[in-house]
């Protein structure tokens, strides 16, 4: 059987999709993908694979997209700009494909400065909007760039990134336009705490006609504790974590942060089933991923559809 993109069925049959996140290990044990992906297997509708996050040097998306593939679950490649030229870009979309990845997320990518490698020389021959319409028109079209056709196209779904935080706000919707034009068929958000921003962000998405032409997944990602909390607001780029937020874990006694964290993140998915737009939920929970399941049970989100009648799973 083909293989196909649960991920695309689960949107167009318009259920609520969730997706979560797996980041590969600093080393070559395939196992270490595995336990990961078992603990989301059959939770969720597509899991994304990071691309050397942090731009610290780990396993390659494509090989661990493959290991998911072959385990039965639904993998987004996660692709960076960051150390690739068109070249090696276009012919890995054209392995993802070969080997029945389905999905692809175009990002740039951390730059290489703050990963452990300093010294690597940065590529970003393409940006990412570049990259998305590059994708697009090898699917669609199916020509690389400039032009040249190929023997055959791949058959891909297409994500981008978004931050619906960072300043200017009105940029920050003109950006997102550009991804959708290029060929953006779904997109994920940064973690999202600030929710009445995202309202205005979706507002004025909606208000330019945006939300029609793509899937909005809003990401959620569970705090640990107020320290993790203050971390991500006063030093992670792109972040806007709400004092309120801050002050409510600070609040909480240490030994039940972690809980009030996961409430936290049930009551931000809560809100985001009523926005209008919004298609679903990506969830971040890097190297916690077995509260995924828990998550998910509380926001009322299992069992998943795409393990109904009438969803093709992937399949060789």
């Amino acid at each position: 059987m083909k293989a196909t993109s649960q991920l695309k069925q689960v949107i167009e049959k318009g259920e609520f999709a969730v997706t979560a996140e797996c980041g590969p290990p600093k080393g070559a044990d395939p196992d270490a993908v595995i336990r990961k992906a078992e603990l989301l297997k059959e939770k969720v509708d597509a899991v994304n694979v990071t691309d050397n996050q942090t731009a610290i040097v780990r396993m390659s998306s494509l090989a661990a997209c493959t290991l998911l593939r072959n385990i039965g679950l639904d993998p987004v490649l996660q692709m960076v700009v960051r150390d690739r030229n068109r070249i090696a870009l276009q012919s890995d979309i054209l392995g993802a494909s070969a080997v029945g990845i389905r999905n692809v997320l175009c990002l740039s990518g951390d730059h290489h400065s703050f990963g452990n490698q300093p010294q690597a020389a940065g590529v970003f021959d393409l940006d990412s909007i570049q990259l998305l319409a590059t994708v697009k028109g090898m699917r669609d079209e199916g020509t690389i760039l400039g032009g040249d056709p190929l023997a055959s196209a791949p058959d891909l779904f297409i994500g981008a990134a978004a931050n619906p935080f960072a300043d200017p706000l009105s940029f920050r919707v003109v950006r997102l336009a550009k991804k959708i034009k290029a060929g953006a068929d779904f997109i994920q958000t940064q973690c999202i705490y600030n929710l009445e921003r995202f309202e205005e962000w979706m507002t004025m998405a909606g208000d330019k006609g945006l939300l029609d032409k793509t899937a909005i997944l809003g990401g959620v990602t569970p705090l640990k504790s107020a320290g993790m909390a203050r971390y991500m607001k006063n030093r992670v780029s792109g972040m806007d974590i709400p004092d309120t937020v801050i002050q409510r874990m600070e609040k909480t006694p240490k030994e039940k942060q972690q809980e009030e964290g996961l409430t936290i993140c049930v009551e931000t998915i809560e809100r985001l089933k009523e926005i209008p737009g919004v298609k679903g939920v990506h969830v971040m929970a890097i190297e916690w991923e077995e509260v995924v399941e828990q998550i998910l049970e509380r926001a009322g989100l299992l069992p998943r559809p795409s393990l109904s009648v009438g969803y093709t799973k992937p399949g060789p």
